[in-house]
């Protein structure tokens, strides 16, 4: 996945118990406890990995749209306590290769501007933008910014699920968890792990099967941070000619990115 906190649980419950061992009971305790230490093996179901094509098949049929996403992200602190931050983000896409992102959380503010040809990032706070030219399809110029130069957009993955960059051959678990119901729409929660992250997709039921939450969690890093996102679809959005046209604001200053060091 692009996005990292970038999915899957099954509960357990512990609970605490006394036991007197004669000999024969010990050894007999040592065995369960030999059988239940071993991991059980990994369970990929067909269904899960279906909704998750069917879903993007959805995606990529969709011309444009615009979507809003309440987010919350965990951040740990050095003393390894993790602390959550809000934020949003709303996207204006018009397929294949225009898009409006503007991202806001507690802690930063930034605006993303796609025109086909060149992709901007503006700090509204800092009053600084930079662009460079871009690929001529929204999930070139996505993937283009986050391996040359470390820009992440949050969600990405909602532009590669439906093509073969999502990455399905990865996912080594996947599971169907239940019906769910999210901002009042009937949606089904499925569950999936894959090397470092494990993660959640609640899709809404039914003709439309659009992702309505997503539930990341890095379980690479030892504080195992999440990112979460409630998702607010409106498939018919009224897009103007300067939509994903980037005007300097006045005073605002032109800064070059420079690219990720190669190897870093």
């Amino acid at each position: 996945m692009i996005q990292s906190a970038t999915h899957r649980p099954t509960a357990r419950r512990a609970s605490q118990a006394t036991f007197r061992l004669s000999a024969g009971a010990l050894v007999a305790a040592c065995a369960i406890g030999t059988a239940t230490a071993q991991q059980p093996a990994p369970v990929r179901e067909a269904k899960a990995i279906d909704a998750l094509s069917a879903m993007g098949e959805y995606l990529r049929s969709l011309k444009s749209y615009a979507l809003h996403a309440d987010t919350t992200i965990d951040e740990v602190l050095e003393s390894g306590q993790k602390v959550q931050f809000g934020g949003t983000v709303d996207y204006r896409v018009q397929m294949p290769d225009r898009l409006r992102a503007e991202m806001r959380t507690d802690r930063r503010q930034r605006d993303i501007v796609y025109d086909g040809k060149t992709i901007t990032q503006y700090a509204p706070r800092m009053g600084y933008y930079a662009s460079i030219p871009a690929p001529p399809t929204i999930p070139e110029a996505l993937i283009l910014v986050d391996q040359k130069y470390a820009v992440e957009l949050p969600l990405a993955d909602l532009f590669l699920w439906g093509t073969p960059k999502a990455g399905l051959d990865d996912i080594k678990e996947a599971v169907y968890i239940g019906p769910a119901q999210i901002g009042g729409r009937t949606c089904d929660q499925y569950a999936y792990r894959q090397a470092g992250v494990d993660w959640q997709v609640w899709i809404q039921s039914g003709k439309q099967p659009l992702p309505c939450k997503l539930v990341i969690t890095t379980t690479s890093e030892p504080a195992q941070p999440q990112y979460a996102a409630v998702l607010k679809w409106d498939l018919a959005p009224k897009l103007g000619a300067t939509t994903f046209r980037f005007t300097p604001p006045k005073g605002a200053q032109r800064i070059e990115i420079a690219p990720v060091p190669a190897g870093k």
